[in-house]
């Protein structure tokens, strides 16, 4: 059940991402909970091996090179999800940015 709720919670935020982002753009709340799944799978898989990948670069720019990462795994997801647009990078890592504090905020809430 808690998984179910992270879900909607996750689904949510990028409902909210989406009403305050202009190049954010998610057709219906169902392609909200397909785009957080499909994320979710992203950051569960690709994210740990592109993580290793940039380790030194990571380092060397002290983490900000994961925001980079977390960029473009998001552009992967909305390029795997019908429905779900993202104009650029630039909207990506802005987004990436809020999709990290907004969920933070809501599965503290939930706790």
């Amino acid at each position: 059940m808690h998984l179910i709720i992270k879900w909607f919670a996750s689904a949510l935020t990028l409902v909210i991402v989406s009403q305050l982002i202009p190049g954010f753009q998610l057709e219906n709340f169902t392609t909200a909970l397909v785009a957080a799944l499909i994320i979710s799978l992203v950051n569960a898989f690709l994210k740990p091996i592109l993580t290793l990948l940039t380790l030194p670069i990571t380092f060397l720019t002290l983490g900000l090179f994961s925001l980079v990462i977390n960029a473009i795994l998001l552009l992967l997801a909305a390029g795997l999800t019908p429905g779900f647009i993202v104009d650029g990078f630039g909207t990506a890592l802005i987004a990436s940015i809020l999709i990290t504090i907004i969920s933070t905020l809501l599965h503290s809430l939930l706790k």
